[in-house]
């Protein structure tokens, strides 16, 4: 890319397969089924079943915050805390006005948004909370984690829908491209598996109806595919501009080579059926990354399990990358994290590079007629890569494709 390399310093995650970066990565290489079940909360639903993140540790948000934050942000300053560990960093060394934030996030507090309005309707005004605002604007999320970590610098979240945590780290990029920052925190994060949430995608016709196999709900680029499976999480990257890293002697995971971003002004919802935005952003990805086609090895995509959009996105694939690399998608196992799926592609995508292994295609049977992509399904392929996508896409048009390599 054109200006300073970024490196990847740290990685941090809470996903349905684990509370960790080490158990998520386990349980997505195994790729046996979807991590998702039917919910309590959903009983009653026209999809009663998603994928929910289970016990994670919460020394990071604080006993005494846990009643006054929201799930989303409870995700995110655990995987926070990951990401900065793993970096070999400490709030108590750095620049604290060095230090950027940036999250993406695409539905905020929606678990405390419908819990507030239950409260209104059966108690009246006097029972709404008065941290109900804090807790349900995107924007707190920034704001705790910099609070939590002691961070001056630039605080933001932005949302592009389900390209949110991929928008997230071409701001945060950026930011440290133009020299404003030395480090920057960033990912996504998204807690909606709620009734209302689901109940509007549901009727949208965007989810899967396998309510009587939710294990095997999610099949991306499958013949048999019939939606996507709500879920939840969040996912850190640290990223640092590569002389800062390298001044502290740490070395980077991978590097951030390059991104690409494009709008298609088609359609609310619906991908434009050539995938003009996918493939301008895919396009733009590898000249800011001063990739050829051939060069990379591998693409993490955004592979939502519906019909629309993996049929757009493999056409794209195959005819942007016609030598074939690996394609993935890893929703089959961890379902769509709306807001923060960018993120923790992005994170699974910088792992397939550091262990050398592409993770298969959970409940893949089949490719549907028309996908012609070399899919890994079954088992994980293991094999070097030096270069990689991570698609994003996002209801509105919003399209986001990072490049990594390795050092």
């Amino acid at each position: 890319m054109t200006g300073r390399q970024i490196a990847v310093t740290g990685l941090g995650m809470v996903t349905p397969a684990g509370s960790c970066v080490d158990e998520t990565w386990r349980r997505v290489c195994e790729g046996g089924t979807t991590e998702a079940a039917p919910h309590p909360g959903l009983v009653g639903m026209p999809v009663d079943f998603c994928a929910s993140v289970g016990e994670f540790d919460t020394s990071a948000v604080g006993r005494r915050n846990l009643y006054r934050l929201d799930r989303f942000v409870q995700f995110m300053l655990a995987a926070a805390h990951e990401a900065v560990t793993d970096a070999g960093l400490s709030a108590a060394e750095w620049d604290g006005p060095r230090v950027g934030v940036v999250i993406g996030c695409g539905m905020g507090g929606v678990t405390t948004w419908e819990k507030q309005l239950r409260r209104l309707v059966e108690q009246g005004p006097q029972g709404v909370s008065p941290l109900m605002i804090p807790m349900v604007t995107p924007s707190s999320v920034a704001g705790e984690v910099a609070l939590a970590l002691g961070v001056k610098g630039p605080s933001m979240v932005v949302s592009t829908a389900c390209a949110s945590g991929a928008t997230a780290i071409v701001v945060a990029r950026d930011l440290l491209a133009s020299g404003q920052c030395d480090i920057v925190i960033t990912g996504g994060t998204e807690a909606a598996n709620t009734p209302l949430t689901v109940s509007a995608f549901a009727n949208l016709g965007t989810l899967s109806q396998r309510c009587g196999d939710p294990a095997r709900a999610s099949r991306p680029f499958d013949a048999d595919r019939d939606g996507f499976v709500m879920a939840e999480g969040a996912a850190v990257l640290v990223l640092e501009r590569a002389e800062h890293a390298a001044a502290r002697g740490r070395r980077p995971r991978a590097l951030l080579a390059g991104c690409g971003s494009a709008s298609e002004a088609h359609h609310p919802t619906a991908p434009h059926p050539e995938g003009v935005g996918a493939s301008q952003a895919l396009k733009a990805a590898l000249r800011n990354a001063d990739l050829a086609a051939h060069d990379i090895d591998h693409v993490n995509a955004h592979g939502t399990s519906t019909v629309l959009n993996d049929h757009v996105e493999a056409r794209v694939i195959s005819r942007m990358l016609p030598h074939g690399p690996l394609v993935t998608s890893t929703k089959g196992v961890l379902g769509h994290m709306l807001g923060a799926a960018g993120a923790v592609e992005a994170a699974l995508t910088v792992l397939a590079m550091g262990q050398s292994t592409v993770p298969p295609t959970a409940n893949l049977q089949e490719p549907a007629p028309g996908i012609d992509l070399n899919l890994v399904s079954k088992t994980a392929s293991r094999q070097p890569v030096r270069a990689a996508l991570s698609n994003s896409f996002g209801f509105g048009g919003h399209n986001v494709v990072l490049a990594f390599r390795t050092t």
